[in-house]
């Protein structure tokens, strides 16, 4: 598509970032079991390889993200628990 300024790859992760975790979780799968069989087309590879990638970075961001969320909660869920302590005092 010429004026298009997005490239095929960045196409591709915008679709990957629109997948839910079990989804991608689920292709990428079927990725590795596509790649294990050894029924993946010397063609194909490059592009399948390629996928596998861009998940894999997709749910290790999303994972990175909620870990941070989480830490980020962690410390309000003990203030909760230290004031419950004192009351118990």
């Amino acid at each position: 598509m010429e004026g298009d300024d997005v490239t095929g790859t960045e196409q591709t992760r915008a679709v990957v970032a629109d997948l839910g975790y079990s989804e991608a979780a689920a292709e990428l799968d079927g990725i590795i079991a596509e790649l294990d069989r050894g029924v993946v087309d010397v063609d194909l590879l490059e592009d399948r390889l390629s996928r596998a990638v861009e998940i894999v970075e997709e749910l290790d961001r999303r994972i990175r993200g909620a870990r941070e969320r989480v830490d980020a909660i962690l410390p309000r869920l003990e203030r909760v628990g230290s004031s419950d302590d004192e009351l118990e005092e």
